[in-house]
């Protein structure tokens, strides 16, 4: 078997050990002679399958019980729409962080909605910075503050959480389960799955159950967050291959130790990365180091002409996906849970004789 290091940002990287799982289940999963693809949802083994993945990620993020966890379809585009469908009725006011290409695709999303105020804007500096909260224009009356914790293309990352009495909504997509998060302090967390918790097709919210109650009762069914807190996120046909494999995943964790164990590897994986390129001439990272992501590393090589030898050499030693976002060009490396500590070093010498040897 041959596996490359694979630095996708999305559809990313998944543990070795949770896909040979997926393999060896695929024919005959749990004794019931079908694969899990197969298998009704309202089965009694896929029903015991949703309740553990539920009981792993609250054990995992320390969940409390006044929150509901919910496994919608859409991904976390659809839940840009959704988040002032079921906080902000017409006319409300939301606020929004707009730090990277999420954050103001979220921004816009909310306007057909509501009336989405963007109080931090940090487009000026082409996203590479967070502004200071003191200088963030918050609305007093502001149904909910958003914002992205961690900004996939542009690297840029938010090491606290902003403050204040309005109800939070952070867009945890590239960021979630990478170290420990303070429940508490948010009103909602959502998340595409394709980053840390699984393929494409199912998405994570975390909502706080006081906020069920504020979506407009003519919000259409599938709309509403209550309606997946009611029915144990299977109001329709869930997607069960994505959720069983985000359940493989939530076990894999719990097996590494835990997001506290995740923390010091991912924490570790970064500094060797930025490390290295800041003690080069050759490449640099263009975001603020205040504020540089644990889970995308952009990079630029000195030498723009010289991208395309870069990702050719790098795929032929088996190093892929290192691309930079084509709004931002240059080089990106994302370094998610699953991506092993011996792929960033082999990155790392690449580089060092890339640059010695062009």
């Amino acid at each position: 078997m041959s596996r490359v290091y694979n630095f996708s940002a999305g559809p990313a990287a998944l543990p070795l050990e949770v896909l040979e799982n997926i393999r060896n289940d695929i024919p005959d999963w749990q004794g019931t002679g079908m694969s899990v693809m197969e298998v009704s949802h309202r089965s009694a083994e896929f029903v015991e399958l949703a309740a553990r993945s539920e009981a792993n990620l609250r054990e995992l993020l320390n969940i409390p019980e006044d929150y509901s966890v919910l496994f919608p379809q859409g991904g976390a585009t659809l839940q840009m729409a959704m988040i002032p469908m079921n906080l902000a009725q017409a006319g409300e006011t939301a606020d929004y962080v707009v730090t990277g290409s999420w954050g103001k695709k979220a921004a816009s999303e909310a306007t057909k909605f509501c009336n989405a105020t963007v109080v931090a804007d940090a487009s000026d500096k082409n996203f590479t910075y967070i502004p200071d909260e003191s200088s963030w224009q918050r609305n007093d009356n502001a149904a909910y503050l958003h914002y992205v914790p961690n900004e996939t293309i542009a690297g840029v990352e938010f090491h606290f959480v902003p403050g204040g009495d309005t109800p939070l909504v952070a867009d945890m997509s590239s960021t979630i389960l990478s170290r420990p998060v303070d429940v508490t302090k948010f009103g909602v967390i959502y998340a595409g799955a394709q980053k840390n918790i699984g393929p494409a097709g199912i998405t994570l919210v975390i909502v706080r159950n006081d906020l069920l109650d504020r979506a407009p009762k003519n919000l259409p069914h599938l709309m509403t967050w209550r309606s997946y807190a009611e029915s144990d996120s299977m109001t329709n046909t869930p997607p069960t291959f994505a959720w069983y494999v985000a359940d493989q995943v939530f076990q894999w964790l719990k097996r590494q130790g835990g997001l506290e164990a995740m923390a010091v590897i991912n924490k570790r994986k970064a500094d060797k990365l930025y490390s290295a390129i800041d003690a080069s001439s050759f490449y640099s990272n263009p975001v603020a180091k205040d504020f540089r992501s644990w889970m995308n590393v952009p990079f630029i090589l000195a030498d723009a002409s010289l991208d395309k030898k870069f990702l050719e050499q790098a795929n032929a030693a088996g190093l892929t996906n290192l691309k930079g976002h084509r709004s931002v060009g240059g080089m990106r490396a994302s370094i998610y849970n699953a991506v092993p500590e011996q792929a960033v070093d082999a990155l790392i010498e690449f580089m060092s004789e890339f640059e010695k040897n062009v």
